[in-house]
């Protein structure tokens, strides 16, 4: 293979990534559930959701490591069922586990996953010094990887996946295990890839504040896709302010709430949570309504977490706390 062949083929399509119905089971438990989508070349697009959404479920049949079950994908043209060779060739991955050789230096890590894509000589050369400069690891490629930060180690595993020019970039959890300051690095060049190469930029996070920095957001829940959109659009669905209020009896509020006001209430970890247009006028209306039955009012602007409870009736972190458990449950013997 030479270096044309990695991108030279890809043929040129609407869509970056097309699904359409997905299915995928782990023996009794389904982890994806008719999902379709699609992602548009040259953005930034991240599927948000607790563990146990189905999102790496997702980046692994993206990324060809497993077979597709039921339904149909489209990565860059090509036919994810019948031509996984091409899909490799296109594509650059980051997985979410270490793929480094802690003993082998930052040059030699990055030689050998050139070597993989045939790419050798001057222009593999090149390639090392452009992807050395640009993830500022230049003055570090003699160090071995097992002397390097998490931060560098990640930007190390960034040029492998870059090094052969793919149109097309999946991370999985990429801001695993670095400080604020690597992970602002990390968009840094991910904004830059996306704006001065269209690289499409594919992710997966549970963290609702990593997924706000995407250009669209898909929300997974139980293998669900639940929404998608901007992050803006997605907030604005909410429908208003966040309202969340402290009582003795939060089941017995929510109640009166609706039947009061004619609004959902709904009882969240103890608490009751609405959403209202000009929430801090509604304030004083549900104390002066309710005495003595309100310990606790706070006022929000809405957030991917309450458009994740207005979705799924789960708060996020609920939701991944009782994935677990239904894993551990079905693991059991």
């Amino acid at each position: 293979m030479n270096s044309n062949t990695v991108t030279g083929n890809v043929p040129k399509t609407r869509w970056a990534i097309e699904a359409s119905h997905l299915v995928y089971h782990y023996g009794q438990r389904q982890a994806l559930s008719d999902l379709s989508l699609s992602i548009e070349p040259g953005e930034i697009f991240a599927f948000l959701g607790p563990n146990g959404g189905g999102k790496t479920t997702l980046f692994r049949l993206l990324s060809t490591l497993i077979p597709l079950e039921q339904g149909e994908v489209r990565i860059l043209g090509f036919d994810l069922r019948h031509e996984r060779t091409a899909i490799r060739s296109a594509i650059g991955v980051v997985f979410q586990a270490p793929s480094l050789d802690r003993k082998l230096t930052v040059r030699e890590n990055i030689r050998h996953q050139g070597n993989l894509y045939g790419i050798s000589g001057a222009e593999l050369r090149k390639r090392e010094t452009e992807m050395l400069e640009r993830l500022r690891l230049a003055g570090r490629e003699n160090d071995r990887v097992e002397t390097l930060s998490g931060g560098l180690r990640r930007r190390v595993e960034l040029a492998k996946g870059m090094i052969h020019h793919p149109r097309l970039l999946l991370l999985d959890e990429p801001s695993t295990g670095l400080d604020p300051g690597a992970r602002s690095d990390l968009w840094n060049y991910l904004r830059t890839l996306r704006d001065e190469q269209g690289v499409t930029i594919v992710l997966t996070t549970h963290l609702l504040e990593e997924a706000e920095k995407a250009d669209r957001i898909a929300i997974l829940h139980e293998g669900r896709l639940v929404a998608l959109d901007t992050p803006s659009a997605l907030r604005a669905t909410v429908g208003g302010d966040s309202i969340t209020i402290g009582s003795p009896d939060p089941v017995r509020l929510a109640t009166a709430i609706e039947a009061t006001f004619h609004c959902e209430a709904r009882v969240l970890e103890g608490c009751v949570r609405l959403e209202q247009r000009a929430g801090h006028e509604w304030i004083a209306r549900l104390v002066e309504a309710f005495p003595g039955q309100i310990e606790s009012v706070t006022l929000g602007k809405p957030t991917l977490e309450d458009v994740f409870i207005a979705r799924t009736g789960h708060r996020f972190w609920q939701a991944a706390d009782e994935s677990n458990l239904a894993a551990t449950a079905q693991a059991s013997p």
